[in-house]
């Protein structure tokens, strides 16, 4: 079994409208840095303490500093993603 059941699958074929190859390509591309973004934004969470938007949970004077765009290189070719900056590292 893979990650997603046959009937996810065939949603995520239909809402994408997938037909050729290339489509899935696409459509595994955009996937691949969509994860790659939200991995980055639960990691920046847990940094923190607290999620985006949750001002009533922040405990910290620690906050997100905006975003900063990089490339990030993939079997999939080239995606810009929006890298979560934290509070400035202090030496």
């Amino acid at each position: 079994m893979g990650l997603w059941s046959k009937e996810q699958l065939r949603e995520f074929i239909k809402e994408n409208n997938l037909v050729t190859a290339q489509d899935a390509q696409n459509a595994l591309k955009d996937l691949f840095a969509e994860t790659i973004q939200e991995m980055l934004e639960a990691e920046m969470n847990t940094h923190l303490g607290y999620g985006k938007h949750e001002v009533k949970a922040k405990l910290t004077p620690n906050s997100r500093n905006g975003k900063s765009r990089k490339t990030v290189m993939s079997e999939y070719g080239e995606q810009e993603i929006a890298i979560p900056s934290g509070p400035p590292r202090r030496v």
